[in-house]
């Protein structure tokens, strides 16, 4: 097979956080924190906007991507050690993160004029679920878990989620799921048409590899106008939900109910919640 390009995104440490290949027409970008769970650091958060930017790039050269990700998790959401951090050293501007990162990483992934598989195993939550609903196809192995977790630290939602979750499983269970923060496996997710393959775990990425390169094989122009048109009567209003979602977090962000819960988290305790 001919490999077209590559690329990785590296931390501070020098650790590589977002791989990028490009091979027989297939864009695969892969989280590489699976020590953290893939947890969404800084460096996590930027390589993978880098990576989506080097899809655009690549142009025609791209007839489908697959976003994955090493380690026995798909994504944990933020990094709330980072947040905790940002809480303490400069709560003016913890959450400037969601306008200047998350905003514009789900906006570039869903304008993406290829098709989008999301290969999820084990841990899919918060922001990470954020993520995954940005693709248009999502395969998940039979061990995966998912939560929206926000309501958990006193935060609503962020990373498109307000939008992308109703669309994927009707208003009612949206609102259940981001009220109620309850996990949920892989065969709810597959009922409720969250995925669309439950696979055996471990085979994930390979599944969604063949899922992938089925969609470089077909007919991209077509998939190009299918998105376009799904994007129009789906999508009519994204940057209006994503701003609402940025205003939204500065506000609770600013409580002490989700300060407290973040400290909670990390001390491994149960948050009491105020309602300030």
């Amino acid at each position: 097979m001919a490999v077209t390009g590559t690329a990785e995104h590296f931390a501070a440490d020098g650790a590589a956080t977002v791989g990028y290949t490009l091979r027989d027409g297939v864009a695969v970008v892969e989280l590489r924190r699976p020590s953290a769970g893939n947890a969404l650091d800084a460096a996590l958060r930027q390589g993978l906007l880098a990576a989506v930017r080097q899809v655009r790039a690549d142009g025609e050269q791209v007839r489908a991507v697959l976003l994955a990700a090493r380690g026995r998790h798909f994504c944990v959401g933020q990094d709330l050690k980072e947040h905790a951090d940002a809480l303490e050293t400069r709560p003016e501007s913890a959450f400037d993160i969601v306008r200047a990162e998350y905003n514009p990483l789900v906006t570039e992934i869903r304008a993406l004029p290829q098709p989008v598989v999301v290969a999820i195993e084990g841990a899919c939550v918060g922001a990470g679920l954020g993520l995954a609903l940005c693709a248009d196809l999502r395969v998940a192995a039979r061990g995966a878990r998912f939560a929206t977790a926000f309501t958990g630290i006193a935060l609503a939602a962020d990373s498109g989620l307000s939008a992308t979750l109703a669309q994927a499983v009707g208003p009612s269970r949206a609102a259940a799921l981001l009220l109620l923060g309850d996990r949920f496996d892989a065969e709810a997710a597959e009922r409720w048409g969250l995925v669309h393959h439950v696979v055996p775990d471990g085979t994930a990425a390979d599944r969604g590899l063949d899922l992938a390169r089925r969609q470089a094989a077909g007919p991209t122009a077509a998939y190009t106008e299918v998105k376009a048109l799904l994007r129009t009567t789906a999508d009519g209003d994204l940057a209006a939900v994503l701003e609402a979602e940025a205003a939204a977090q500065e506000r609770l962000g600013a409580a002490a109910d989700h300060r407290d819960a973040v400290r909670a988290f990390l001390d491994g305790r149960a948050p009491a919640f105020t309602g300030n």
